[in-house]
């Protein structure tokens, strides 16, 4: 029985007929993980365990404080104008959405006071700041200023929670330098998020990007639009996708390792070791049909109505 235009268009195994030799690709240039990025971040904070054990000393009259330091944030948010009109709340708040908003931010507190250091948590922030650039259920877009802002405002809370809690305790101080370090890590990950979203959204026109099989777990989605400029090869595209969704790496790409060289501000050159993402056997990601793999790999020139297709092996 011959196969549909559909079927043949989306045939992920298309060039496996004979005709050419599939080429192994990879690409380059991906941001670091989350958790990378949370480990790189951290070690140039220097939160030494001195610092550590001085947050530790405040937890309990932090938590003591928890409940107001939730209601007063959005009690300041809805009465700010400019916040209020940024979460439609001109009006006044709509319950709902303030107790999905409370909920989120009681939890955020309890891993921050749970001095949380997880993966779990870089991705939980990575996240976090894909909602804030409009990539969550309510689409609301959050400009990063008042994010900062909120943060310094947590800041600010904690610094007076701790000052009326423990009146002249010795460990405040360094307690404080702590807390400022921790918080500045939490929204390092949450703006690293809200950029990746930013870009998948910047571009003259959208490319589909269509996922099966295990790629649908990994990333929750069926299928995403990602949006690349005029001109933009496929690997633009796929990186914004794997930058997107940094865990799905994994089930699609082998880590490979390639010298480079770049030049000082002296001119002394300098090599490095830059990190590619080589493609998997039997990984098939396909423009309009056709496999990378026998059409020159990810170099290829994109255009208006093009479509990627993802399929893991066993399709």
């Amino acid at each position: 029985m011959l196969a549909t235009k559909t079927e043949r268009a989306f045939d992920p195994f298309a060039g496996l007929n004979g005709f050419g030799k599939p080429e192994q690709w990879q690409i380059g240039g991906l941001d670091p993980l989350p958790e990378e990025e949370w480990a790189r971040m951290r070690e140039f904070l220097a939160l030494s365990d001195a610092e550590i054990n001085a947050m530790l000393s405040t937890v309990e009259a932090l938590f003591r404080r928890g409940h107001e330091l939730v209601v007063a944030t959005y009690d300041y948010l809805l009465h700010n104008h400019e916040t209020a009109a940024i979460l439609g709340w001109e009006s006044g708040a709509d319950p709902e959405h303030l107790s999905e908003r409370r909920r989120f931010f009681t939890v955020w507190l309890a891993r921050l006071l749970g001095m949380d250091f997880s993966s779990d948590l870089a991705h939980y922030l990575f996240r976090a700041g894909k909602v804030h650039a409009a990539h969550g259920p309510r689409r609301i877009h959050v400009p990063p200023v008042y994010v900062t802002g909120s943060i310094s405002l947590v800041n600010g809370a904690f610094a007076r929670f701790i000052m009326e809690e423990m009146p002249g305790h010795a460990l405040a101080p360094l307690a404080l330098a702590g807390w400022n370090k921790v918080l500045t890590l939490h929204l390092h990950l949450m703006q690293m998020g809200y950029q990746v979203a930013l870009a998948l959204d910047h571009g003259d026109f959208g490319v589909p990007f269509v996922l099966f099989g295990r790629m649908r777990t990994a990333t929750g989605v069926q299928e995403l639009t990602v949006r690349v400029e005029s001109g933009a090869t496929v690997e633009s595209a796929l990186r914004k996708f794997f930058n997107y969704y940094p865990a799905s790496r994994a089930e699609v790409f082998d880590v490979a390792w390639a010298d480079g060289e770049r030049v000082d501000s002296t001119g002394t050159p300098w090599f490095t070791v830059n990190r590619l993402y080589a493609v998997k056997p039997m990984w098939r990601v396909l423009l309009n049909g056709k496999d990378l793999s026998y059409i020159g790999g990810p170099s290829v020139e994109l255009h208006p109505g093009d479509e990627i297709h993802v399929f893991p092996p066993g399709r």
